[in-house]
């Protein structure tokens, strides 16, 4: 085997990017104060085709710098919006026929490997705050909660690492019922 250069990866510019078809996600970060996980959710955003991401709260908007340095030009392919408070959003999404699901824990949540995504279904994702998690405000407006199962001594992960199981995880679910390939 023999290791790849960025010339040989065949990605897409950024014009190709947004004209292509995109995976029905919406990621949604609330009051999330680390730069660098802003910037990781762009990128992973952008490596999964994700359709769009509302920054809110305090949620941090680009062009930062701090941002840049992990989000590596994500920030401009992947569509994003400020909206100052989550809850427009979740109602919004939600009048426009979008499941919303918080990713957090709680009582009744279902296991991010016993959830299955729904064919000809728009998802937003809730991402929140580092240390406080996503609102019960916004948790009450949800459709449900995913929760990523985790058997360690620790209670909760990284946001950009959440991010990334969650994403990958419906990603592989909806590759196959979606417009989009992967070849």
């Amino acid at each position: 085997m023999r290791k790849l250069a960025n010339s040989e990866l065949e990605r897409k510019n950024i014009d190709e990017f947004k004209d292509s078809n995109k995976m029905p996600i919406i990621v949604i970060l609330d009051d999330v104060r680390s730069l660098h996980n802003i910037g990781s959710v762009f990128r992973t955003s952008d490596a999964f085709l994700i359709e769009k991401i509302y920054l809110c709260g305090i949620t941090a908007k680009p062009p930062h710098k701090e941002i840049h340095k992990t989000a590596l030009g994500a920030t401009e392919t992947v569509e994003w919006e400020y909206v100052e408070d989550v809850i427009t959003v979740v109602d919004r999404l939600k009048s426009e026929g979008v499941a919303v699901y918080a990713i957090e824990q709680v009582e009744k949540s279902i296991m991010l490997n016993k959830f299955e995504v729904e064919q000809e279904v728009k998802y937003a994702l809730i991402f929140g705050n580092e240390v406080k998690g996503v609102s019960q405000e916004a948790i009450d407006l949800c459709n449900g909660v995913i929760e990523i199962p985790q058997l360690g001594t620790k209670h909760s992960l990284n946001i950009a690492v959440s991010a990334g199981i969650v994403l990958w995880d419906l990603f592989q679910q909806m590759i196959d019922t979606t417009s989009v390939s992967v070849e």
